[in-house]
């Protein structure tokens, strides 16, 4: 009895500091590699890559070595150490060919098979092989009936007719993964795909770190416009709180899949799964989470679960398939419910929906999703809309449901995207630090002719909306920044965008002007705390100073500018692609995840497939 008391003190020490380390394996051309060997080296513990490269594997320890094998790659062998998430490369193998002849459909098809014999292979060929896999696969549906809101871009307004412009924050970058997705499949996306505001706000900025009570701080800067050296670009930055992980209040987190029908291709529910396995692997002991997943009706397949019971989560996860009609009403019925049952007070309550926006049994409409997402808002639980899938994508309905419950948004088109999404920017993602965040600028007209705020035209609010806490505004992640830009006409400067009309028969004449020119503009901001009811009022003043644009003004610029020549702006200028690039390549600055140096090679694909 002794021996036996011993032996499985033994084995519980061994097993006391098991985990679970997740990651992608890529190509060297950065395409994620299926059908992958993942094992734990001198075990039988062993795992495969699925089709979007993700792993997650159970490992003893620090000291545990991963080796990585696949045919017609070179093995790779990696130690653990403290890491949780581990992404490998894998080199591909020297190889010589020979021919093998494949007869489909009456037609010979001639393939060359590699041979590990020795002999490199080019470019091309090793790209050609590591598609050839997705030739044989379906493709889904070859009709598009992807749905985009109409977008109509803000114009000018003139400051002495309205000195005031009022609007909500937006934190979501979905667009910009969007409009990626359509420009590596090799064309250009449609007009609607791009909202500016989320491509600006897709990257972070160098802003300073909030210091006082404020959850955020608040940066101004005005230079000139590279698009119309007469025009001005003021620019408003806001850098929220980063708390650290550790300091995160507990979370309930409600995952709400669609297992419909519409979700069946590799980059909708595989690519979906491969991804929450991230976010999974970011839990704590203190977290819970339960599944519920709707198709032609809403169930519920994981029960609340300790965030520490990793493996319990995954099984969960793993075993989901996709079938059947999409009841999205009775899923977020469902999940809220749910998560109402489980709220932690002074804790993280969300609901995490994944999903094509392609609803189509009981509540489906737009305004009928939109009346019933407010109804949930109330009651204290945020949301994550995270969009999946090309096609039947619904951007529409999915920026609807975020914009109106109190959430945020994001489009995953890749396993990158994913953990951008759920691990370098968890806290952003899943940690609200400020709700119904708005902002109202005032303008000089002593100096300011004309201006218009570039982007949030879904975001726009009635002047008398910034002091009516019961209208609903956005929301500010941990460590979010949010970044605006208004164009700038100044007094003086003559402009095919001012526009006269007639003087008023019964109103004052409002051309005298008594304010001082040294102000350019004053910003108020309104924000709540995010379990509070009543706002709070912070004010700057920006002085009428123009100065040298600094990297953070120029990165923003850039972007702005691409999405101008995009959505091919009648504001757009003399700007040109090249000129985007060179703002670009000069204000990269610090680099570390790699989405600056992505977006311009996104602007010269753009470059070479834009007519001008």
């Amino acid at each position: 009895m002794k021996q036996l008391i011993i032996l499985l003190s033994v084995l519980l020490a061994l097993n006391v500091d098991a985990k679970y380390v997740n990651g992608t394996v890529y190509d060297e051309e950065g395409q994620p590699i299926s059908r992958v060997n993942v094992t734990v080296k001198g075990t039988n513990n062993g795992v495969t890559s699925d089709i979007n490269g993700f792993y997650s594997i159970e490992v003893a320890n620090e000291k545990s070595i991963l080796v990585f094998s696949a045919m017609g790659f070179d093995t790779k062998e990696i130690k653990v150490g403290n890491r949780k998430l581990i992404d490998v490369t894998l080199a591909m193998a020297e190889f010589e060919y020979d021919e093998i002849v494949v007869a489909e459909d009456l037609a010979e098809i001639v393939v060359s098979r590699p041979v590990m014999m020795g002999g490199k292979m080019s470019k091309a060929e090793k790209r050609s092989m590591s598609y050839a896999p997705a030739f044989f696969q379906d493709q889904g549906p070859q009709h598009n009936t992807e749905d985009y809101a109409t977008i109509h871009e803000n114009g000018f307004r003139k400051a002495l007719d309205e000195a005031l412009s009022t609007f909500s924050i937006d934190v979501d970058a979905a667009s910009y993964s969007n409009m990626r997705r359509f420009i590596n499949n090799g064309q250009l996306p449609q007009k609607d795909v791009v909202r500016i505001e989320e491509m600006i706000n897709y990257f972070n900025y160098a802003y300073k770190n909030p210091t006082g009570k404020a959850p955020f701080s608040i940066n101004t800067e005005v230079a000139k416009a590279p698009w119309n050296e007469k025009h001005l670009i003021a620019q408003i930055g806001l850098q929220g709180k980063k708390i650290e992980l550790e300091n995160l209040p507990a979370s309930n987190i409600v995952f709400l899949l669609d297992v419909s029908g519409s979700m069946s291709a590799p980059n909708k529910l595989p690519l979906l799964k491969s991804a929450f396995k991230l976010l999974i692997n970011e839990l704590r002991p203190q977290d819970k989470v339960s599944i519920v997943v709707y198709a032609g009706a809403a169930g519920v397949v994981l029960e609340p679960t300790d965030g520490n019971d990793k493996k319990k989560i995954m099984d969960a996860l793993d075993q989901l398939q996709a079938g059947g009609s999409t009841a999205g009403g009775a899923g977020i019925e469902l999940a809220y419910k749910i998560a109402k049952e489980q709220f932690v007070e002074g804790g993280n309550n969300r609901v995490v929906l994944a999903t094509d926006g392609d609803f189509n049994v009981g509540a489906s409409s737009n305004a009928s999703m939109e009346r019933l997402i407010e109804d949930k808002r109330s009651q204290g639980v945020f949301l994550t809309v995270l969009g999946f899938g090309m096609g039947n994508y619904k951007d529409s309905k999915m920026e609807i449901l975020a914009d109106k419950g109190n959430g945020n948004y994001a489009y995953i088109d890749n396993m990158k995207e994913a953990k951008k999404v759920l691990v370098n920017e968890f806290g952003g993602t899943m940690f609200t630090i400020a709700k119904d965040v708005k902002i109202q600028v005032e303008f000089n007209p002593a100096v300011v002719q004309a201006y218009r705020l570039i982007g949030y035209e879904n975001r726009m609010l009635n002047n008398e909306d910034f002091n009516d806490d019961k209208k609903d505004a956005g929301e500010l992640g941990s460590g979010h920044t949010v970044t605006a830009l208004y164009e700038i006409i100044p007094v003086g400067v003559e402009s095919e965008f001012v526009k006269d009309i007639d003087p008023l028969k019964y109103q004052a004449n409002k051309d005298q002007v008594t304010a001082d020119a040294d102000e350019l503009l004053t910003v108020k901001f309104r924000y709540k705390e995010p379990d509070g009811d009543q706002s709070k009022l912070i004010t700057q003043v920006v002085k009428n100073q123009i100065r040298k644009s600094s990297a953070n003004l120029d990165w923003s610029m850039a972007v702005a500018g691409f999405g101008m020549l995009l959505r091919e702006s009648e504001y757009k200028g003399d700007i040109t692609y090249a000129d985007v690039l060179k703002i670009a390549k000069s204000a990269k600055g610090e680099d570390e995840f790699g989405y600056r140096s992505e977006f311009i090679e996104l602007v010269d694909l753009a470059q070479s497939m834009s007519p001008q």
